[in-house]
């Protein structure tokens, strides 16, 4: 979906696809036929973004045979459907039974997220519409906290500058700029957007940002308006933002508030869960964890990574931080100019939500999808920008 903003420029909404995971190219055309395609129909539109999440195997699949590529694309034009980003955080499994913290493997000191992600961008660069020639893609924010020593920082900051070396090559080769943005999450070395100012600035390229996650910004207590700030302020491009909610419990000390997080608390991915205290921020690595007594402080709110849907705040006693979306929102898209062009809903955990709220097949979930689109299409035309056909 495409948007023209007050100044002129067009804003690019889409939605993610790893909520149907694939780990092959024959996978990635099943999902535009029996997803993608479907939800637009839903939305009554003649064209639908989709940020695509492609595993290594069809990443390799595509950068490897020219042919393959074409067909992508050519499959994409059929159906309706456009690209100008991807998701380039998990490396495969996405679907598995378990996810946890395979997800951050392999991570930013090993060569081969370099290679990876640079697959990504060639790839990108071929699926972009004619009338577009930037693109985007999403990544790893560095590593999982435990395992980054000085070594893995230096090797990680080598490989983000030989990045931005071939993105610069690949838009001398083809025309089409892509840039790539860390994704700040909960337990990871970059946590918070502060935390990504220091190691980007070292790097000092513009093709080199940050990708805002309203779910992860909002599970780390992080002000939107202050976030934004200090990022503009150090130079720091927002290359894209997911528009995502986390679970929020206002009251975790009561009864019935753990009774009701509890039935977040699933084995697949994790929910790392925060509290803002007044020796600052506390959490733990997954909502189980948290439940557990006295293993997180409950005289304030808390937070989980747990991306609920847009349009359905959980049941009371919980809801959702839809409003630190709304916030970020609007201070991305709603002054004289868009810190950022590319927005994507992100809502991967339909199928872990508690089994009374899971879609029901395609069918519902395609609902679901559509519902969300609408209600973030909503929140951008309330800020003035014009839908385009």
């Amino acid at each position: 979906m495409r948007f023209r903003h007050p100044d002129g420029s067009t804003v690019h909404l889409a939605y993610c696809t790893n909520v149907h995971p694939a780990e092959t190219l024959d996978g990635v055309l099943a999902q535009l036929r029996d997803h993608c395609e479907p939800v637009r129909r839903r939305l009554g539109r003649d064209r639908l973004g989709i940020g695509l999440w492609l595993a290594k195997d069809a990443a390799h699949a595509l950068v490897t045979d020219p042919s393959a590529l074409r067909g992508l694309r050519t499959q994409l034009d059929c159906r309706g459907l456009e690209v100008v980003t991807l998701n380039g955080f998990p490396y495969e499994g996405f679907g598995a039974e378990e996810v946890k913290y395979r997800v951050y493997k392999p991570d930013w000191a090993d060569p081969e997220r370099l290679d990876h992600t640079t697959a990504l961008a060639r790839v990108l660069a071929g699926l972009l519409p004619d009338d577009v020639t930037e693109g985007t893609v999403s990544t790893l924010p560095l590593a999982w906290r435990t395992v980054y020593d000085d070594a893995s920082a230096a090797r990680a900051r080598a490989a983000l500058a030989t990045l931005a070396e071939r993105l610069d090559a690949l838009e001398e080769l083809t025309g089409r700029s892509i840039r790539v943005g860390l994704e700040p999450e909960p337990g990871c070395t970059v946590e918070t957007t502060a935390d990504a100012i220091a190691p980007l600035t070292a790097i000092a390229h513009d093709r080199i940002g940050v990708c805002v996650d309203t779910c992860h910004l909002a599970t780390s207590f992080e002000d939107p308006h202050t976030a934004l700030t200090a990022l503009a302020a150090a130079g720091v491009p927002v290359v894209k933002s997911q528009l995502s909610a986390a679970l929020h419990a206002e009251h975790p000390h009561l009864p019935e508030v753990r009774e009701a997080l509890a039935a977040f608390d699933e084995p697949r991915f994790l929910h790392q869960t925060r509290t803002l205290t007044a020796a600052g921020l506390r959490g733990t690595d997954d909502l189980g964890e948290a439940l557990r007594a006295d293993a997180l402080p409950d005289a304030s709110p808390w937070r989980a990574h747990f991306h609920v849907p847009l349009h359905a705040a959980p049941a009371a006693p919980l809801t959702s931080t839809l409003p630190v979306l709304k916030d970020t929102l609007a201070r991305l898209v709603g002054g004289p100019h868009p810190l950022t062009r590319h927005l994507e809903v992100e809502t991967y955990t339909w199928q872990a939500l508690p089994p009374e709220l899971r879609p029901r097949g395609r069918t519902q979930l395609a609902d679901g999808i559509a519902a969300e689109l609408m209600l973030a299409r909503d929140l951008l035309t309330d800020l003035g920008l014009k839908e385009l056909p």
